[in-house]
């Protein structure tokens, strides 16, 4: 857990530019990491675990543009999700979407992504059948 903390710690340390507006509101690339991992299941108090723990990527590619979201695994496989729907509202960017998974297990799910639009703070929800994760990151300008 503490290698999510430095590596997120380290990537925001190296953005030393002012943090814009339209920095985080959607008219850029933005590369996103996961600091805190929460796994909720029915009758049962959330656990923090990690990223690979709920087959996310610990950094992750925001593309509005394209409206894709791309991170690769520890193992060096890619993954990448359509955003399904782009909202700015009250200073945030919210991107929306819904993700099969694994083809060959029941685990998809509908996930929302609110980013700060000034901070580029960010908060990953997903829910499905029988369990929820919630994400709290950071986002920065890709490129």
């Amino acid at each position: 857990m503490n290698r999510i903390y430095t590596a997120v710690i380290s990537a925001a340390l190296l953005y030393t530019g002012p943090a814009m507006a339209s920095d985080f509101g959607g008219d850029r690339d933005m590369l996103c990491a996961s600091q805190l991992v929460n796994e909720c299941l029915p009758g049962t108090a959330c656990n923090m675990v990690t990223a690979q723990d709920v087959n996310l990527p610990n950094f992750f590619h925001v593309d509005v543009t394209d409206r894709v979201i791309t991170g690769k695994h520890d193992g060096g496989i890619e993954a990448s999700t359509p955003i399904e729907r782009i909202e700015q509202l009250d200073g945030k960017l919210i991107l929306q979407g819904a993700d099969d998974g694994n083809s060959n297990t029941p685990d998809g799910a509908g996930w929302t992504m609110v980013i700060n639009a000034n901070t580029g703070s960010m908060l990953l929800t997903a829910a499905g059948d029988g369990f929820a994760v919630v994400v709290s990151g950071a986002c920065m300008v890709d490129g």
